[in-house]
Parts: C-alpha cells; structure tokens; sequence
C-alpha cells in the first residue's frame, strides 16, 4: 500500500504539472482563467490514474500516455462544467469550490467546457513526431467514442429525461455505463492502447475490469451522495434526491447498493487476474480506492 501511495503521489504531481503546461493562458485571458479554475487543482484524478496505470502495466509509450491522462481530465473537467450550469443540474459548488458558471458566469463556463473539449483533441494530436500518427489517431477515436452520443453526452441526455421517473436496474445501469462509465473505460483502454496492446484476451479483460469498475464508482458516487456531507464531497450533497433523480440507493436501498458496489469490485478484479498482465498492482490498488470511499 506505501507502494501504491508513493506512485500516486507522484502520478498526480505529474499530471498537475502536464495539466498546467497545457493550459496556458494563450486565449482570452477570463477564458483561460476559466478552463484552468474548472481543471487545476481538485478532483480525483481517477480517470488519469487508471489510463497511467494501465500503460506502466503494459511497458507503453510514456509521453502519450500523460498526454491521453491529460486529456481524459479535460474532456471530464469540461463535463462537469457544462453538468453544473442551469440547464442542467444547477448546481453551485464543484470540488469544494464555486463551479465555473457562478465564478465567471454562464456564457464564460459555456466556453470554457468547449475549448476545454477542443483542447483534449488538440493534446492527443502534437506537432512535433514524439507520438506516432498511428496511436494519436486511435486515441482520439476512443476518446471521441467515450465522450459522445454512444458514451458520455448519451448517457447525459439519458439521465435528463429520467428526472422524476422511477428506472430498473437495467435501464439504470445503461446510463450510468454512458455516463460515467464510458470515461473509465476509455482511461483503461487508452493506457492499453499506449502500449498498442494487441492480445485480444488482454484487452476484453481490462474492458471487463474497466465496465466494472466504472458501474462500481457510480453506486459508491450514489452512496456518497446520500451518506456525506458537502464538505467531504465537494459539491453539494444530497443534491440527486433534491432533483428527483434514479439512483442505486433508490433503487436498491443504501446497505443493498454497497453490497452492489462491492461485488462489481469483485468482479472487476477478477476481469484484472484474467488479463494476464505483467503487472497489476497498481490496477488492483485504484479498484480498492474507487470503493473504499464508502467504507
């Protein structure tokens, strides 16, 4: 475990640091203020974690692989911006401080999620030849497939048409492996890419592990949302029952929903002993992490 902590010390120093190098403040400077206010300094980092992990695990091309780490924390920092907006969710408080649009005002947020966006693509695409054409093309299909209409925003536009309705499990499931999954899943999936992993057991496994893993972080994310404070969360708590919307708790009920969480963390590391990796320690450690919030 002193293990694991010592890398993901370092994993996250070196993230925040690509993550400033990339966004300097080259556009107008409120926009830039905005982007970098929204995706400096706060969150989990989870997504970058497993894409870094991965790509150590399978010995992969180091600089894409920051470069796919930084730009997953993009694509998810400016989906939590335009999340947080009126339309949407409305809320006020993001990573224990005033979200973007209550900062710097509706359209600057607007735009700042955007260039955010833009930005991701541009990072996985770099002049110099450090990253062969190749694998930048094939990171930026995984993350354009993860982030839109068949990942992220479908999911999103799932979950605004349920507001008030009452969801199986099924269709629960569906838009959280939209949602919040499909992000996940891409982390692990570009690390593996990093590596241009070929082996076709190995990569069903980590997209097992990944699927898994992300429906795991979603039902603890709904455990949280019922069981922390503000404070602890960073965002406002209680805020899914404020808005009447399907959750795992709801569904299921609290101690049922963390059994659901535990037993999909189970199942994610099997997924993980199957892949045959090499290495899996720090893979297996981020899985622990994603539960163990709600321990």
């Amino acid at each position: 475990m002193q293990e694991f902590s010592h890398w993901r010390a370092n994993a996250l120093a070196h993230i925040e640091t690509a993550l400033d190098g990339f966004l300097t403040l080259e556009a107008q400077p409120q926009l830039g203020e905005a982007m970098r206010y929204a995706t400096l300094d706060g969150g989990k980092r989870i997504r970058a974690l497993l894409c870094l992990a991965t790509a150590q695990a399978l010995n992969g091309h180091a600089e894409a692989a920051t470069r796919a780490a930084c730009a997953l924390e993009m694509i998810h920092a400016y989906s939590l911006v335009h999340d947080d907006m009126p339309c949407m969710d409305n809320d006020s408080l993001r990573r224990g401080k005033p979200t973007v649009h209550i900062a710097y005002g509706e359209a600057v947020a607007l735009l700042a999620g955007d260039t955010l966006q833009a930005r991701a693509f541009e990072i996985l695409t770099p002049d110099a030849a450090t990253v062969p054409s190749v694998l930048q093309a094939t990171l930026c299909r995984l993350l354009a497939k993860a982030a839109g209409q068949t990942g992220m925003c479908g999911g999103q536009a799932i979950d605004l048409l349920s507001v008030g309705k009452i969801l199986n499990q099924a269709d629960l499931e569906n838009m959280h492996r939209l949602k919040t999954g499909a992000l996940l899943e891409a982390a692990v999936m570009m690390g593996a890419a990093c590596a241009e992993a070929s082996d076709s057991v190995t990569l069903q496994q980590l997209q097992i592990y990944a699927r898994h893993l992300g429906l795991a972080f979603q039902v603890i994310d709904d455990v949280l949302d019922c069981t922390a404070d503000s404070a602890t969360l960073g965002k406002t708590a209680g805020k899914d029952a404020q808005n009447d919307k399907p959750t795992y708790v709801s569904l299921m009920g609290l101690e049922p929903a963390r059994a659901y969480a535990h037993s999909l963390h189970a199942q994610a590391l099997a997924a993980l002993t199957s892949a045959h990796l090499p290495e899996t320690t720090l893979l297996q450690a981020l899985a622990d992490r994603v539960v163990q919030r709600a321990a």
